[in-house]
């Protein structure tokens, strides 16, 4: 088949959605298709929606696929006429994020004009297909795809080490995650600064996506006296990455909202108890109280509770540890959801095909 993919900036971006869009490329092109990354610069929100003026579709494709991360470029350009099958890969919706209502409301607006102008989906959990059908007031052809979480798979650590692990002094805990608001390292950071238990926090991720953000957290940590429990260590390369998760009793990132949460399950692959919240799709990965938590967004109380429960009771840390490395186990592996979603767009684009053949001979 001959792809396009359309993303903003660049595929080797850092998070969870490129990783999954990363990993679909290279499964589609070793299975022999041809796909073609259109690349749309980074800007603001209103400069994107200035995009249909002027961009329009790519010609020769059999099928386009184009990440939702980009709607508001694309919604005049999906409304041209065009000669294949247009499919959105959600990995969540911008007006599903934690932000005041107005706002919300206007994205709610714009999303829901670009999911009626494309012909299917690839979602990435059941809660983004649940939201996605409900604002687009409309079914169409999909898929549910979970994302790729066995990119550790080879490296996980057995059942033993994960028991042996759990009897050290200080809790150690991971957050994981580009510094920004949405994934509430602050809930986390405020959870801690009242803990009487010995603990220790390493934050792996990007600290340029929400500068401020960051540099406030940063702040946080330093006047709260955590300069010694707390560190940050940017973005992370897979091997030292590995080591983190191998030494890490606990993955901790209360996001107010999730699409799905790769995070939590390559944790759980290295035994780490999931601590997310109730908004979007962590409850798809966490079991409450089997391999993890699930907090309401925004409740460090809570979090707090948890965290010094696992700290004080480390037969609780190595039963819900133990858990969650059967839980990773029972994932579906990458191979398998990428074959089912190369086997959707083959479904559609012959059908797309097959109509066009019919129309020509009508003609």
């Amino acid at each position: 088949m001959r792809i396009g993919f359309i993303i903003y900036g660049s595929l080797d971006t850092v998070s969870g959605g490129y990783l999954y869009d990363r990993k679909l490329v290279e499964y589609l092109c070793a299975q022999g298709d041809t796909v073609e990354i259109i690349s749309l610069p980074w800007r603001n929100y209103v400069a994107h929606l200035t995009d249909n003026l002027r961009f329009r579709l790519p010609t020769g494709l059999d099928v386009l696929i184009q990440d939702e991360l980009n709607h508001p470029s694309l919604i005049l350009a999906n409304a041209k006429k065009h000669p294949y099958p247009v499919i959105s890969l959600v990995h969540h919706l911008r007006c599903s994020e934690l932000r005041p209502k107005w706002q919300n409301d206007f994205y709610r607006v714009i999303e829901k004009k670009y999911l009626q102008s494309v012909d299917g989906f690839i979602f990435n959990s059941r809660t983004t297909e649940k939201v996605v059908t409900g604002l687009a007031e409309s079914s169409k052809p999909s898929v549910v795809a979970y994302p790729p979480t066995d990119r550790f798979f080879k490296k996980t650590i057995p059942e033993e080490e994960i028991r042996e692990r759990a009897k050290g002094d200080e809790l150690r805990i991971l957050f994981l995650g580009n510094v920004i608001y949405r994934k509430g390292l602050h809930t986390l950071l405020q959870a801690i600064s009242g803990q009487r238990l010995t603990v220790r926090v390493d934050i792996v991720g990007g600290l340029k996506a929400e500068s401020k953000y960051a540099e406030d957290m940063q702040r946080f940590v330093m006047v709260n006296g955590l300069s010694s429990t707390v560190n940050f260590h940017g973005a992370l390369d897979n091997e030292p990455l590995t080591e983190m998760y191998k030494q890490s009793h606990l993955m901790v990132v209360p996001s107010s909202y999730e699409g799905f949460g790769i995070v939590y399950l390559e944790g759980m692959g290295f035994g780490l108890p999931a601590i997310g919240t109730t908004a979007g799709a962590a409850s798809e990965v966490i079991t409450h109280g089997e391999d993890g938590y699930l907090i309401e967004p925004d409740d460090a109380e809570s979090l707090a509770e948890h965290l010094g429960e696992l700290g004080r009771n480390r037969e609780l840390l190595a039963r819900l540890s133990l858990n969650a490395s059967r839980r990773y186990k029972s994932q579906p592996r990458w191979e398998e959801t990428a074959r089912g979603i190369r086997e959707f767009l083959y479904k559609i684009a012959s059908a797309s095909n097959s109509l066009l053949s019919a129309q020509r001979e009508t003609d």
